[in-house]
């Protein structure tokens, strides 16, 4: 059924999308829907970060890496397990297989939508026309610019050629025996614990005093602890000074004056913007920090004509979110209803192993910004480690304004916390209160239950007005 749009015969589209990725598929298909005639233009592979290079297939390693826990594990229960042995290029393969299944369904879903796609690069030839690497020039009513973002690589370091960023880790040829990683956050972290458990000797190094620094503290801690237990070494406030080649691999000599022998090293130091080569500057096109492009809470920049979602904006880089913006975008400019994003309250997950699910303030802000908080907070045994042995803890933490009685955080380390944080998100956009928690029945057995069963806060946090402190 035809939308809103009336397609303008003044241009050769009406939107003309720059990347293929979560966020601008879902922009080129609900436009689409509403009328509007669509390209879409991707000079690698359609899908993006996210599905090629990204959360899929580093999910699925994830997935992989902690088949050795329940091997392990599994003896506890009566079960006897043969010495279990892995094939690095048995994953991979069938990685690959699975993004090319992935691929193959974006495709089609914007083939079916009525998207053209165009399989080459783009760039802005003004505010109203982009030109193609054939050299083809295609003006639009529209554009939309949904490029992501790319590894940081440190090019100022000696060496850094040497090393990979978490693109190459997909397609490593071999598994590293030895590898250390540089970086503190997601990225770093989730390929620490995909190496250490599929076998390789992992280093964490990063410049800061805590990894996952924006973390809640009892989460970013409780995953240093059991990494530290897992026998990934974490080296704080560090940095490489240089990277050199030997025999036996690589030499990182670090800025203390110590070095690591390692296969590979593996830089996960954040991600920039992709806005390199686009022609911004040509279509005036405003750049902010990180040359992240500048929108509005539409999306739409400077250039009335050209709009932006994703991680090129910087703003909340998760694919959830360039979803929303990129169905917001169509919403508004195509659909006739103009939609703003809402970006708090945004649950997230990081794939560690022990996992972090979280939503919400953590307790460095809560504790800033709340005249009266009141924290709760649990840790126990999961009731699987009772029979495996495993060394491990569940800890759960909620957060409340203690004058609203709001729920404003929720965070949770321990097994399925991402798939928790999800709802508990829900919770959170709705206004909770800690009271609707308490009159909720528990689920038993269950490590869920300690969510609605934390009956007195472990500390109450009053904010003195005078001094900006706590008592």
């Amino acid at each position: 059924m035809p939308g809103p749009t009336t397609p303008d015969p003044r241009f050769d589209v009406d939107l003309f999308v720059i990347g293929a990725g979560s966020g601008g598929v879902r922009a080129a298909r609900i436009s689409a829907g509403y009328g509007a005639r669509v390209m879409v233009a991707e000079e690698y592979r359609v899908g993006g970060t996210c599905v090629i290079r990204g959360c899929v297939p580093k999910k699925l390693l994830v997935y992989a890496s902690r088949f050795a826990d329940s091997f392990e594990d599994a003896e506890g229960f009566g079960w006897s397990v043969p010495p279990p042995s892995f094939d690095w290029p048995t994953l991979i393969a069938a990685k690959d297989k699975e993004i090319a299944r992935l691929e193959e369904i974006y495709s089609r879903n914007l083939n079916k939508a009525g998207v053209t796609i165009v399989p080459e690069r783009a760039e802005l030839d003004g505010p109203n026309a982009v030109r193609l690497a054939s050299g083809k020039r295609i003006t639009a009513k529209t554009i939309l610019i949904a490029t992501g973002a790319r590894p940081s690589m440190p090019v100022e370091l000696d060496g850094y050629q040497h090393a990979i960023s978490s693109n190459e880790a997909f397609d490593l040829k071999t598994l590293p025996k030895r590898i250390a990683i540089a970086g503190g956050g997601y990225i770093a972290v989730e390929f620490a614990g995909i190496f250490a458990g599929l076998g390789s000797e992992v280093t964490l190094v990063y410049r800061g005093p805590e990894i996952l620094r924006p973390f809640d503290i009892d989460m970013k801690r409780g995953v240093a602890e059991a990494y530290q237990k897992r026998g990934i070494k974490i080296l704080t406030n560090a940095a490489f000074e240089r990277i050199e080649t030997t025999g036996a691999g690589l030499k990182a000599t670090l800025r203390s004056g110590g070095h690591l022998d390692v296969d590979q090293v593996m830089f996960a130091i954040g991600r920039k913007p992709n806005v390199a080569g686009l022609g911004l500057e040509s279509a005036g096109v405003a750049l902010g920090e990180d040359n992240a492009i500048i929108v509005d809470g539409y999306s739409r920049t400077n250039v009335p004509s050209i709009y932006a979602v994703g991680d090129v904006t910087n703003r909340v880089n998760l694919t959830p979110v360039a979803i929303r913006e990129g169905h917001a975008f169509a919403d508004t400019v195509f659909g006739d209803k103009p939609t703003r994003v809402d970006h708090a309250n945004i649950p997230t997950a990081v794939f560690s192993t022990p996992e972090i699910g979280t939503v919400g303030m953590t307790e460095q802000d809560a504790r800033r910004d709340l005249p009266v908080l009141h924290i709760f907070r649990t840790s126990f045994r999961p009731m699987a480690a009772t029979l495996s042995g495993r060394d491990e803890r569940v800890i759960m933490k909620l957060l409340v304004d203690g004058e609203t009685d709001r729920v404003v955080g929720a965070h949770i380390l321990g097994p399925d916390a991402g798939e928790l944080a999800q709802l508990l998100g829900v919770l959170l956009v709705m206004g909770a209160t800690k009271r609707d928690f308490d009159r909720t029945m528990a689920l038993h057995p269950s490590a869920a239950e300690e969510l609605v069963t934390m009956r007195e806060p472990s500390e109450r946090v009053i904010r003195s007005n005078e001094s900006g402190g706590t008592s």
